[in-house]
């Protein structure tokens, strides 16, 4: 899924030449993506989101008809590792899971970071069976794809753990742009959920549980960067560590400031 990303888009298509099919979903990219996108052998998918359910992701594994039994969910600043093209060659043959969690290796400001806060996300799904998560978000959303939608498995979910990179070309401008649309998005969310039922907790590992149990909390941007910088050596990264402990600390304070300030204009 993309949108004007001509910087980061070439890496990651080169990345996966050896796979079979490289489908890119395109929401109207006004740069060269496209182009790019063509010129290296991908089909490249039209998107125009309508405010309302499916999202890109679903959409496209509602209505493209794919040829692999396997689909790999890369957003344009991931590029696979020949690691990761040989466990999955090993593993998805004979497997008999129906997803995987995907770990990532992570570089912020051109240094790979080895230590900190650690990720993954379960970005590879057997065909039909799963989706990411519904939201009814038609009244306040203006991202039109998944970001924060967690996927749910029919199935049982496997780890996968050659690292797939993670490495931003954007620079740290539309790093902190993104970040704003995602924190107003998290806290739109968390308002509307809590208003109906509440949020739901179905397909949440740990952590992301108690993520939305902290989420409101002013307290939850120290939290995170004494986790992320202290408990988790995020030190040891030098000046990079200490700006992605304090980038990402920044980011959970303006979900919990942008929830006290919606409710008080609510």
């Amino acid at each position: 899924p993309i949108k004007n990303e001509e910087k980061n888009l070439a890496s990651c298509l080169a990345s996966v030449q050896d796979f079979s099919e490289r489908i890119v979903v395109d929401s109207g990219s006004t740069d060269q993506s496209t182009e790019i996108a063509r010129q290296a052998g991908a089909t490249v998918i039209d998107f125009r989101w309508d405010g309302k359910f499916p999202k890109k992701r679903n959409w496209v594994l509602r209505n493209h008809s794919f040829t692999q039994p396997w689909i790999l969910f890369l957003d344009a600043d991931e590029q696979v590792t020949p690691h990761v093209v040989d466990a999955l060659s090993r593993l998805l043959p004979t497997t008999s899971h129906d997803a995987f969690w995907m770990t990532y290796e992570n570089y912020f400001m051109g240094r790979l970071l080895k230590h900190g806060d650690k990720f993954r996300k379960i970005a590879l799904l057997r065909l039909g069976k799963g989706e990411y998560e519904r939201i009814d978000e038609s009244a306040w959303s203006k991202l039109d794809m998944e970001v924060h939608e967690h996927p749910i498995v029919q199935g049982t979910v496997g780890v996968i753990h050659a690292p797939i990179q993670h490495n931003d070309f954007k620079g740290l401008y539309a790093y902190a742009q993104r970040h704003n649309e995602y924190s107003d998005w998290e806290a739109r969310r968390f308002l509307h959920e809590s208003s109906q039922s509440g949020l739901r907790k179905e397909g949440l590992n740990f952590r992301q549980r108690m993520k939305y149990r902290l989420v409101q909390s002013v307290w939850i941007g120290p939290l995170y960067f004494l986790y992320s910088y202290f408990l988790k050596l995020g030190f040891l990264d030098g000046p990079e560590g200490l700006a992605f402990s304090l980038f990402k600390a920044g980011y959970f304070t303006q979900i919990a400031g942008k929830i006290r300030e919606y409710r008080k204009q609510a």
